[in-house]
């Protein structure tokens, strides 16, 4: 997620397949820009995805309930040698 001057790499993402009662749906946050990053909170119940900049501000935001995840997959940004 972090490279070696500790800035977000773009290319960060995290995919959630939610169980809607008679199928499932896919959901995918992405850094959209260089230096966001992508945090996942679990509180509650509830399971918050978020898209925040570097100083920590949410970009935006996806919550789903516990209970209905079935897969939620971190696809951290490749790490790139310098």
């Amino acid at each position: 997620m972090f490279d070696q001057r500790g800035e977000g790499m773009k290319g960060d993402r995290v995919e959630i397949v939610v169980d809607i009662g008679d199928g499932t749906r896919a959901y995918e946050v992405t850094a959209t820009r260089a230096g966001r990053r992508v945090e996942i909170t679990n509180r509650r119940g509830l399971v918050e995805v978020s898209e925040v900049t570097r100083t920590g501000t949410p970009v935006r935001t996806a919550r789903f309930m516990a209970s209905r995840i079935v897969s939620l997959v971190e696809f951290p940004a490749a790490d790139h040698e310098a």
